[in-house]
């Protein structure tokens, strides 16, 4: 036999062999590799983690903490949250604490998951709680007053709602919120111009930054004023919330991240944030929009929108309910002032602008139930 017809034998072997080898490398590549991605996947995570809390810790306001109760924020409790939006840093507005433009009560209920945004008109008579002596401003004066103590604490005085939580972002910052999430896209209520800007009604409109803005800051051309602005408010509020919670996180996190850093104010704790972000994201499903009633009167030469109270009595049997209290019947500087009103002719009835007027003799009666007042 020819030594030569064992040769395709010993090719065959030298072939498996070097497939073999070949498999072998790139099972071991492969291997690095994923070996490499999920290291890879836990530095990022680990890095988007601090620099998370590195922001949070930097926007925290430790000033106003308070304590939170182990399980507070376990997705099944209820809670409410002062959003504040406040007018400097954008639009040319230069003023380091500006009046809050935005004023809404959060109230978060995870058992019919949804969540309550609850508008405050800015030109809202309110007591100024905490101040050194009795004293009544447009509700939007409280924050450059008492900052963010005293919006808080007026803001649960004027419907008898707990509030210990806020968050303040000033305009620059939902500005490049919305540039970083890609814009959000928007159905105008209403035909108009602004600050550069065409809303069409109803047609679909892609937003950034700065067209979001003017879309929520315009009041003068609106028949409905002020309310119509805080509609457009809450419809951009509720449109960031939903393009948040669907956007891909880890691509977008860091982007976020800088766009919220130094425009951010809050006394959530880090800890609490990353909470509500992982047990309530079934409550962002459904939203209630709604807004205190007002009616229009002067107060010594000057326009605010007076709450009645059988309005302000709606508005606190709502929220308290949404937060599993019982319905209490409202007593506070706002209803002793309209019952005096009311004995001079003053009626919530009429439509037209009235005179109002401040009486100083009231006297404030401290709440005994939730204390947190």
């Amino acid at each position: 036999m020819d030594h030569n017809d064992n040769h395709p034998d010993k090719s065959r072997v030298e072939l498996h062999a070097k497939d073999y080898h070949k498999k072998k490398r790139v099972l071991t590549w492969l291997s690095c590799f994923i070996a490499f991605l999920a290291l890879a996947v836990c530095v990022y995570s680990a890095y988007i983690y601090f620099r998370t809390k590195d922001t949070v810790d930097n926007a925290y306001d430790a000033k106003n903490s308070v304590q939170i109760q182990n399980g507070e924020f376990n997705g099944k409790k209820k809670f409410a949250v002062l959003l504040l939006g406040s007018d400097t840093g954008a639009l040319d507005r230069k003023e380091k604490m500006g009046n809050t433009d935005t004023i809404i009560i959060a109230v978060v209920n995870p058992q019919k998951k949804r969540y309550t945004l609850m508008s405050v008109p800015r030109d809202t008579m309110a007591q100024m709680v905490g101040a050194d002596q009795f004293q009544v401003e447009k509700i939007n004066a409280a924050y450059p007053i008492g900052g963010a103590a005293m919006s808080m604490a007026s803001v649960s005085k004027l419907v008898n709602v707990p509030i210990k939580y806020y968050v303040l972002v000033n305009m620059k910052g939902i500005m490049r919120l919305i540039r970083y999430v890609g814009g959000i896209n928007i159905r105008p209520t209403l035909s108009f111009e602004y600050g550069g800007y065409i809303f069409k009604k109803n047609q679909l409109t892609h937003m950034s930054g700065g067209g979001a803005l003017a879309y929520s800051r315009m009041r003068y051309d609106d028949p409905e004023g002020d309310y119509g602005r805080q509609k457009r408010q809450r419809q951009v509020i509720t449109t960031i919330i939903e393009k948040s919670v669907s956007i891909n996180t880890l691509t977008r996190i860091d982007s976020v991240l800088s766009s919220v850093s130094g425009n951010l104010k809050t006394n959530l704790p880090f800890d609490a944030l990353r909470q509500i972000a992982f047990n309530y994201r079934d409550s962002t499903k459904n939203v209630k929009n709604d807004y205190l009633h007002g009616h229009n009167a002067t107060i010594v030469g000057s326009s605010y929108q007076v709450q009645s109270t059988k309005e302000l009595q709606r508005v606190s049997d709502y929220l308290r309910t949404e937060l599993g209290l019982s319905e209490t019947p409202i007593n506070n500087n706002e209803t002793y002032q309209n019952s005096r009103n009311k004995a001079d002719g003053f009626s919530f009835k009429n439509p037209d602008s009235q005179e109002y007027h401040i009486y100083e003799d009231y006297q404030d009666q401290s709440y005994q139930e939730e204390g947190d007042y």
